[in-house]
């Protein structure tokens, strides 16, 4: 066996081999942060009984390994020939570029940080200790000479309990890991109005999205609570729910493996009569999206001509890709549960996100099997089901003729103007539908995976085009490849597209701060919200301070709630499409007409941005 001769030469590669190792631990990923950031470590910040695992492994950029392998290789190839001694009196600075964009897809599986900004500038932030770089210490006093007592966030957060627990249970479920992102709050004038959302948080500080609808509920409502002190408990009783049900669905796939979902229902409040709301089936349902969207059904059903109540549910069972026996065995289990809780002057659920014409068949099917009557009905779509001719298009163009409202009260109409939408569900699409029909110009639509732009516009014959394609459950993608004025954008979102009206229709929380900027840019004026909940409360203050004008959708949607109790209350009359527009349109003037009455009798100027927004709440009080 032949000894290496240069003692001091394998001691320094290996050291350098360590270098090398403890710089690719540093790997972070900033979330939706596209520009480059430097996040340096100086020497003697590493601890060596840092752990190597990582909460989710993500493989590093191409181009950053063929670096860190000829970095190597020089360094293997010069170690032999250079002094210890040398090498040990240089500076070490590691330093890592972290230039990998945030992408959707792995949005929910880092729980030890995230990203926000401080004094301009974008930082890494601990979700431990809410601190950042640097001033993430292990130890509280300070003590910055110390070689362990001051660590990068990432290096405290793997080193801590919550990590390892963390990981045990990632490895146990393979499930991803939720980020836990703090809670954004904004300040009060009012003392009082400010006691309520701290006691909402108290009691449910972890439930994000209803947090956030109780901020918005509240600052809108802020006149009428300072104004008069005993709403302060009426709040309070309304803020909790008076039924949630939760409960476990079992069901077969195809191969005969059994799966357990869970399922939720939420009756917010039947002061004013019966609940009524949707049932959402997606992998992101959870207690906090089924209490926001069914607080957030109750204030629309409120609005609405009738006296009815708001619910809201559905489970964290995923319907795409599934055969429809297993969707049917899902929906069947599903249904043996909540069956009890449902009736025509208790609860009647509605379709939304993942639950269609399909979903709604088997539900209503085993409901009334177990049920043994057929007394009222499901709302929404029908599959040979005496109901209203346009049910499932009231929703879609409810938004188009609130638009026009808003429009008309400024002198102005749609014709012509360009409309940017997002989503590519039956809302969408039925906006899309309206808006061409009233001569506007609609250029988007978009998906989970992008968005698709046509600059010449989507006409009737396009729409069907894109509705061949979901039907087909094929990507947007395949839209340009028929029509050359078009391009589909991956990772992205449509609101950086020059437009007048904005119609967002996706999801919940789908346009957040940047993406408020960027539509305040493309020169937008109103947005229609035709999902509940599509703005930040960050991207709201950027509206309103750019003075763009915000329907809400608990007003702008009133129309799948009206179209519903229509249905209902004369299920045994088919009307024609115009005699059904006509009442659609009449419920949707009443509604807007009776929100800037409210407003205005709360001092809201005419010209003011919060005249539509507020109003709408404040109808509520009156």
């Amino acid at each position: 066996m032949l000894l290496p001769t240069g003692g001091g030469g394998m001691n320094s590669t290996m050291d350098d081999m360590n270098l090398i190792h403890q710089a690719q631990r540093h790997h972070l990923v900033v979330r939706e942060i596209g520009e480059e950031i430097d996040l340096e470590i100086g020497p003697g910040d590493d601890d060596p009984s840092f752990s190597n695992n990582t909460l989710i492994n993500v493989p590093p950029q191409e181009s950053a390994g063929e670096e860190h392998d000829e970095t190597k290789q020089m360094m293997i190839h010069q170690a032999s020939g250079v002094n210890q001694d040398l090498l040990k009196t240089q500076p070490v600075k590691k330093k890592k570029k972290v230039v990998k964009r945030w992408r959707e897809e792995w949005a929910d599986t880092y729980k030890w940080a995230y990203v926000d900004v401080k004094d301009g500038t974008a930082r890494i932030f601990c979700s431990v200790c809410r601190e950042y770089g640097r001033k993430h210490r292990r130890n509280p006093y300070g003590n910055e000479g110390s070689r362990n007592m001051q660590m990068s966030a990432l290096e405290e957060h793997n080193n801590s309990l919550l990590h390892k627990e963390a990981l045990r249970l990632q490895m146990a479920s393979k499930d991803k890991i939720v980020v836990d992102k703090p809670i954004y709050v904004k300040a009060l004038m009012s003392k009082t109005a400010g006691s309520i959302i701290e006691a909402a948080l108290k009691r449910d500080p972890h439930e994000l999205e209803f947090i956030q609808s109780v901020q918005e509920a509240v600052h809108a409502l802020e006149r009428v609570i300072s104004k008069n002190s005993s709403y302060v408990s009426t709040m309070e009783r309304l803020l909790e729910p008076e039924r949630t049900i939760i409960f476990r669905v079992p069901w077969v796939d195809d191969r005969g493996e059994t799966h357990v979902n869970r399922g939720f229902r939420v009756h917010f409040n039947q002061t004013l009569g019966p609940c009524r709301g949707g049932l959402r089936f997606h992998p992101s349902m959870n207690l906090s999206i089924a209490k926001f969207l069914s607080f957030g059904q109750t204030l629309k059903n409120a609005l609405s001509p009738y006296r009815l109540g708001g619910s809201s549910g559905g489970s964290d069972f995923d319907p795409k890709g599934k055969s429809d026996s297993e969707v049917m065995r899902f929906c069947q289990s599903f249904m043996n549960e909540l069956y009890r809780y449902l009736g025509p002057e208790k609860d009647l659920p509605s379709e939304e996100m993942g639950v269609g014409t399909r979903e709604m068949g088997f539900l209503h099917g085993q409901y009334r099997r177990l049920a043994g009557h057929s007394q009222g009905s499901f709302t929404g779509p029908r599959v040979n089901w005496s109901g209203s001719s346009l049910r499932t298009e009231a929703t879609g163009y409810g938004l188009v003729f609130f638009a026009q409202l808003m429009l008309a009260d400024m002198n102005k109409e749609l014709k012509g103007l360009r409309c940017a939408v997002s989503g590519s569900g039956k809302i969408a699409m039925h906006v899309l539908e309206k808006l061409i029909a009233y001569g506007a110009v609609p250029i988007t639509v978009s998906d989970s995976k992008g968005y698709l732009v046509d600059e010449d516009g989507f006409d009737f014959l396009k729409i069907s085009f894109l509705r061949e394609i979901k039907t087909q459950q094929r990507s947007l993608r395949d839209y340009s490849k028929t029509y050359a004025r078009s391009k589909y954008y991956d990772e992205a979102k449509p609101w950086s597209e020059r437009c007048d009206v904005a119609f967002p229709c996706a999801s919940q929380n789908e346009i957040n701060q940047s993406d408020a900027i960027n539509l305040v840019n493309s020169g937008c004026h109103i947005l229609v919200e035709g999902s509940i909940m599509p703005c930040t409360a960050e991207a709201v203050d950027v509206l309103r301070k750019a003075n763009v004008l915000v329907a809400p959708s608990m007003a702008a949607g009133v129309g799948g709630v009206v179209a519903g109790e229509l249905e209902l209350k004369e299920c045994n009359l088919n009307w024609s499409p115009e005699d059904f527009e006509s009442k659609l349109q009449e419920a949707m003037k009443q509604t807007y007409q009776r929100a800037l009455k409210a407003a205005t009798d709360f001092g809201y100027q005419k010209e003011s941005p919060e005249r539509c927004s507020r109003g709408y709440y404040l109808v509520q009080t009156c």
